[in-house]
């Protein structure tokens, strides 16, 4: 299962600038909140994970498909999505 997790996170992350915007906003998403709240700043937290989010979704931008959290909602209703694009039909291929 694991294997399986991290074949898929590197098909839908092969894009070099989705790679730059998930280096930066997994942490700024999961880590900073955390030191954050342990400083009493809870504001600053959730824009913290918001704003790390938001990195990721950039990200998913710049490759073409559509990040996971969205797979999943257009998936469960029904709707069509982009799980992986193919690296010689983006419109910015980094080759």
């Amino acid at each position: 299962m694991l294997w399986r997790f991290l074949r898929n996170y590197a098909e839908r992350h092969q894009h070099p600038a989705n790679r730059f915007f998930h280096v930066i906003g997994l942490p700024v998403t999961f880590v900073l909140p955390v030191v954050l709240l342990t400083q009493n700043r809870p504001g600053w937290a959730f824009a913290s994970f918001v704003g790390g989010y938001c990195l990721q979704f950039v990200g998913h931008a710049c490759e073409g498909n559509d990040a996971g959290e969205v797979i999943l909602v257009k998936r469960a209703l029904g709707l069509p999505y982009t799980d992986v694009v193919d690296p010689a039909k983006r419109s910015s291929n980094p080759k």
